[in-house]
């Protein structure tokens, strides 16, 4: 995590030298598609992973991930990126600040671009919400602004968001921290002039359920493309990076062996006997490690611009030792990051810890959700600071029983739920960016100094 002392000096160096000096219709979607209660743990699981994505696609389907065995004890030679201290050399266009514990929404390309924001703005000046996470490349894999021409992310760009620098020099002027989401191995635009860096099926790039596509971890291509971006958006003066999709595709263990791809250096990652004799190539835990390592070696590449870094996660990993079909470790993913962000939405959890109809127990959940968390973050030398995603939407899609209507009451559930266990900071999630009125963000009131 970076030295906040040095960066806020820095900071207010720069700002007394150079005061003055700064450069410059939302979508709504909604899905339908039930989700089965499931009696098994592993069912339980599967049926977690689906949810969130569901959501986090604006409530529409998405294929659920199957077998979520762990690989412990598997013998492995693992690809290490180093990490170099760099000192922060880049003085951000805005006048930011950390706030005391980051409380905020997550807005689309559309809404930060449209008509939409205004009320967004209103709700945080009138609330104590203080941060807001914008998509900077979404889920479809574009850019939500235009960058310069020569840019090489131009042609793979849309001007949802008309003009960035002065959409920054607001949220500057409202004292709102900026947090921009980029969406890392799920895209469907890059895909179709670099079917090379994704997986192919029978002679074309494979596509999921929904018609979407993915770009595979293993390469290096693909990691540099898309902190590429992420230096685009630090440069353009956001204070944290927010990976999201910072894994393989769901269900790939299923197909890992049918579909073409290449796994670059991670295929020479091993399994070897007792007696240290190669027996085979190890399939399941290079995924692991080609995350986790993209993890470290954007960590690495952002440092200079003195940034935070965050990654989404999906909750159930932190329940397991690790998420192999999908190359998931939530705790290698925390060591290596400033913000861990579990989505742990009510809605999403079937029959976990005991508790038959999540949705509809919003506080209980979340409490036991934070005691896993909690004994899996207290492990780690380098704890990064704990900001879940929580929910702010109806589950109407889990059937009359087994969901209840979300507004202020369950929304302020969830956050005493976390701040009782220590949890100070979180993120809200609702995908049309319609939020409940009436909400109470501090409920215990503000974090202790």
């Amino acid at each position: 995590m970076k030295k906040r002392g040095k960066w806020i000096l820095l900071l207010s160096i720069c700002f007394i030298i150079v005061t003055g000096c700064t450069p410059d219709s939302s979508v709504e979607t909604s899905g339908e598609e039930s989700v089965a209660q499931q009696k098994t743990k592993e069912e339980s699981q599967e049926n977690q992973l689906e949810a969130t994505d569901e959501e986090r696609q604006a409530l529409q389907e998405l294929p659920g991930e199957e077998n979520q065995q762990t690989t412990e004890g598997t013998n492995k030679e693992e690809t290490n990126v180093e990490i170099e201290e760099v000192e922060n050399s880049f003085v951000p266009p805005y006048a930011y600040e950390y706030p005391d514990a980051v409380r905020g929404i997550y807005v689309t390309g559309h809404s930060a671009g449209g008509a939409r924001l205004e009320k967004l703005l209103d709700l945080i000046n009138h609330t104590s919400l203080n941060a807001i996470v914008i998509d900077i490349k979404d889920d479809h894999g574009y850019l939500t602004f235009r960058p310069s021409e020569d840019s090489p992310y131009y042609g793979y760009s849309q001007p949802y968001i008309r003009d960035i620098h002065s959409l920054l020099k607001i949220l500057e002027e409202h004292k709102i921290y900026p947090i921009a989401r980029i969406v890392v191995f799920k895209d469907s635009t890059i895909v179709k002039d670099k079917p090379e860096w994704s997986f192919v099926e029978k002679g074309q790039v494979w596509k999921n359920r929904r018609g979407e596509s993915f770009v595979n971890p293993f390469l290096p291509e693909v990691w540099e493309y898309n902190v590429g971006i992420a230096k685009l958006a630090a440069e353009l003066g956001f204070r944290e990076i927010q990976f999201d999709y910072v894994r393989f595709p769901e269900g790939f263990e299923k197909r890992d062996t049918s579909l073409q791809y290449s796994m670059g250096e991670y295929a020479a990652l091993e399994v070897k006997d007792e007696s240290g004799n190669v027996i085979g190539k190890d399939m399941v835990q290079p995924r692991v490690t080609a995350v986790t390592d993209f993890v470290k070696y954007a960590k690495q590449e952002l440092q200079p611009y003195g940034v935070d870094v965050s990654v989404d996660i999906f909750g159930y990993t932190a329940t397991l030792p690790e998420a192999p079909g999908i190359g998931q470790n939530f705790t290698k993913i925390s060591e290596e990051v400033d913000v861990i962000s579990s989505m742990i939405y009510p809605s999403h959890w079937t029959s976990y810890f005991g508790i038959a109809k999540p949705d509809t127990e919003p506080y209980r959940l979340i409490q036991e959700y934070a005691k896993v968390e909690n004994e899996k973050l207290s492990q780690l030398t380098n704890r990064p600071i704990s900001r879940p995603w929580i929910q702010d939407f109806t589950a109407s899609w889990l059937g009359k029983g087994n969901y209840i209507k979300y507004g202020a009451k369950e929304v302020e559930a969830q956050i005493k739920a976390l701040n009782e266990a220590g949890i100070w900071e979180f993120l809200i999630w609702n995908a049309n960016n319609n939020y409940s009125t009436g909400v109470n963000y501090l409920p215990i009131g503000p974090k202790p100094e």
